[in-house]
């Protein structure tokens, strides 16, 4: 009998034990794949870029395609291995072959891929990779398979994800052998793992090298077909190994379901499938579905969600008799906050014995109760969603007063919250819940303080927000805990302080927070001040944010802040504080940092009607145009400084500043038309900087034809009586053409 046959006596005596679903792991998460690009013909592009998201049809399509560049995809992103999806796709479509009893062809191509696969550090890779050594009869695979494990050179992992991969053949006499022979292998990893899965295949294993050596004798002695025989009884005897085995069979069937459901493209049709199988008797079943609606409802298709057809299923699902789906069904329904589900979740809280199902369906009914009071005017709340608030509200003190449950606590206060943002508490109601947060703050903070001190804090901190409708009350109460909070040795709870200042009065709060906490040790904490900068700082904040601005990950949010400030300040101002951040032994600012800032000078310098600084700033601004090669933008600039010339000389220096411009960029014609209107106006003096400039690029010329550019300006029609021009015209070309000669052959010696 062969290996194949008896490997499927045994999975029909696993099926006869016991009831159960069928299946296999779900196809993997999309990722961007990292095969090389190559010309394939449009159909196998198509199936290339499936592949690259995991999709294991297109690797099954690969698999069988007669076009070669195929086959190497496959090989390539098993060898690769920068995209995990795609590999376990390829193996995943290998592995196929095997249940579906389809051959390969030159499928040994795949031995060594697959065993560079096993030395990932990815352990569904892994796993998969080793399902797959399968589909190959133990002589084809034993010799590379017992390379890996032979080299000592090769990484401890990959040899030990090769003994699991020698694990999986329960069936095979050598291979079991071989798994004896490794117990004594120098490699303490190696040797321990081939014991254990030797001990989970229930095969001896011996006290020393000796006994082993007898132990594998015995086996070879048996013969294959005994092997087999006994190695059946011992599966028949291993009932948890069924089980297990069974469970895979299981994840197989919910594969199934959501291969159909993947391959539905009507909505109508999806709804009814998921409504369909929301009501299965299979707990399994009902989580598949739940999970699926949930992937719906926050999807891209999600204006599509079926919310109607499913309510009243979720709704009895609420209360199901399976504690995983009540506790995946509250989960859904927390981030639906549907008013529909406000009185189920209340009747079954009431009736809940399962703790940490309350607690997901307490914080479901948070939400639900806060959409109902949300989806009426204050003065218009139906006395149900009344009732049901307070009902709510009785529950949260509940969770909020429970003094060993952290998490409680915390979904209590959180749930205050949300409930109390909301309108239509009388303010009897409103102190009252306020003062419950109080008190279990300062309750807290006096036993251990941390992160539930600082969840709480945060509850209070949120009453204080504008969308609040108590945060004038709550404001009065909570700012003394919040500027004593600034002291807690928790960072957390520091942090959530700032958050309760700033969400009462920013500029207050920055006032106390500049002086003595923006050097804090919390990361976090000094963020959350140079963001309060961003919004209320002014010029005093200037100091101190300069000193984070180019060190460290504060740098561009301190920029910013700094950049904002700046708005508000004038001319003056922003000219000093360029001067500082911008001096050789201050060199904060990167190149685009600064023109962003001489941006704004330049605008402060035109409104205030600054002349000099206005020249300055766009002088500077025009340099680093020109060195981040943004030349059309530095042309704007030098085309506003010559509009400001005021006598000949800066006129022609700013001409001669755009022909060295131009030769830079290099757009040579716009400096012969340049030179040209130039000439229109009179004679160049040969001691000029316009001729000085033209000469000095045409002599060391830097990314121009120097031929080319006399030929531009020889075009130039200019007036008569330009000798000078001329001459410095003819100078050029005479160079040029000298230059063009060429040189003597040298003579050859006489023989």
């Amino acid at each position: 009998m062969s290996t194949k046959r008896i490997y499927l006596v045994i999975l029909i005596l696993a099926i006869g034990c016991q009831q159960v679903c069928l299946g296999q792991n779900t196809p993997p998460s999309t990722a961007n794949g990292t095969a090389p690009k190559v010309e394939l013909d449009p159909q196998l592009e198509v199936n290339r870029k499936a592949l690259l998201t995991g999709d294991v049809g297109a690797a099954t399509i690969m698999l069988f395609h007669e076009d070669p560049n195929a086959r190497r995809i496959l090989l390539e992103t098993l060898t690769q291995g920068q995209n995990s999806p795609a590999r376990i796709a390829v193996c995943q479509a290998l592995n196929r072959t095997r249940a579906e009893n389809k051959a390969v062809k030159n499928v040994e191509e795949f031995i060594a891929p697959l065993l560079v696969v096993l030395g990932s550090e990815n352990a569904d890779e892994v796993r998969w990779a080793a399902e797959v050594t399968l589909i190959f009869e133990y002589e084809q695979i034993e010799q590379p398979l017992e390379g890996l494990l032979a080299d000592a050179s090769k990484p401890v992992r990959a040899r030990v994800n090769a003994v699991n991969a020698l694990k999986l053949r329960l069936l095979d006499m050598q291979a079991t052998i071989k798994l004896i022979t490794l117990v004594d292998d120098p490699d303490r990893q190696v040797a321990a793992e081939a014991e254990r899965a030797l001990r989970s295949l229930g095969i001896e294993v011996g006290e020393n090298a000796e006994a082993r050596n007898q132990i594998s004798k015995r086996i070879a002695e048996q013969g294959p077909e005994s092997f087999l025989r006994n190695r059946l009884i011992h599966v028949q005897s291993q009932k948890s190994r069924v089980a297990a085995e069974l469970e895979d069979l299981k994840k197989s069937y919910l594969a199934l379901l959501a291969r159909a459901y993947r391959d539905m493209s009507d909505d109508a049709k999806k709804g009814t499938f998921l409504a369909e199988h929301l009501g299965s008797s299979k707990a399994p079943v009902k989580l598949w579905a739940l999970e699926e609606a949930d992937q719906w409802r926050k999807g891209t298709n999600r204006n599509s969600f079926p919310r109607e057809q499913l309510e009243p299923i979720l709704i009895g699902l609420i209360a199901d008799s399976d504690r995983d789906v009540r506790l995946r069904t509250a989960d859904l329904l927390a981030v639906m906050g549907e008013l529909i589900f406000a009185r189920p979740l209340l009747s079954q809280l009431e009736a809940e014995q399962d703790a940490a199902v309350r607690t997901k369906l307490f914080v479901a009914l948070g939400w639900a109760c806060s959409s109902a009071i949300s989806s009426s005017a204050p003065d218009e709340l139906a006395p149900e969603i009344k009732a049901i608030r307070a009902d709510t509200l009785k529950w949260a003190e509940k969770f909020l007063s429970d003094k060993e449950d952290a998490e409680k606590a915390r979904n209590g206060a959180e749930v205050i919250e949300k409930l109390l943002k909301r309108d239509g508490l009388e303010d009897e109601e409103v102190k009252k819940y306020l003062d419950l947060l109080l008190a279990r703050y300062e309750k807290q903070k006096s036993d251990s303080g941390g992160t539930l001190t600082g969840e709480l804090l945060s509850a209070m901190a949120g009453l204080c927000t504008q969308n609040s409708s108590c945060s004038g009350k709550a404001a009065e109460l909570y700012w003394p805990l919040f500027e004593e909070a600034l002291r807690n040795e928790t960072a957390f709870v520091r942090e959530t302080a700032v958050d309760g200042l700033a969400n009462i009065d920013k500029t207050r709060a920055l006032a106390i927070l500049r002086d003595r906490f923006v050097n804090d040790p919390s990361v976090n904490l000094r963020k959350k001040i140079i963001a309060l900068a961003n919004e209320a700082g002014d010029k005093r904040d200037l100091e101190w944010l300069s000193e984070k601005v180019g060190v460290n990950s504060e740098s561009k949010p301190a920029w910013q802040a700094m950049s904002n400030i700046f708005k508000g300040c004038d001319a003056e101002t922003v000219n000093s504080w360029f001067e500082k951040l911008t001096a050789e032994n201050s060199a904060k600012l990167t190149d685009q940092q600064k023109i962003a800032f001489l941006i704004g000078a330049v605008e402060k310098a035109e409104t205030e009607n600054k002349p000099q600084m206005l020249k300055d700033q766009r002088t500077r601004l025009t340099a680093l145009y020109r060195k981040t090669n943004q030349y059309e933008k530095a042309e704007e600039c030098l085309g506003r400084l010559r509009s400001m010339a005021t006598t000949p000389e800066q006129k022609t220096q700013a001409v001669a500043d755009l022909i060295d411009l131009y030769f830079a960029w290099p757009k040579t014609d716009l400096a012969a038309k340049l030179l040209a209107t130039a000439l229109e106006a009179e004679d160049l003096d040969a001691d000029g900087v316009l001729l000085k400039t033209l000469d000095e690029h045409l002599t060391k010329p830097t990314g121009v034809d120097p031929k080319a550019v006399v030929a531009q300006l020889a075009a130039i029609k200019a007036p008569e009586n330009r000798e000078k021009w001329v001459k410095w015209l003819k100078g050029w070309q005479t160079r040029l053409s000298k230059s063009e000669q060429p040189a003597e052959k040298p003579k050859t010696p006489d023989t």
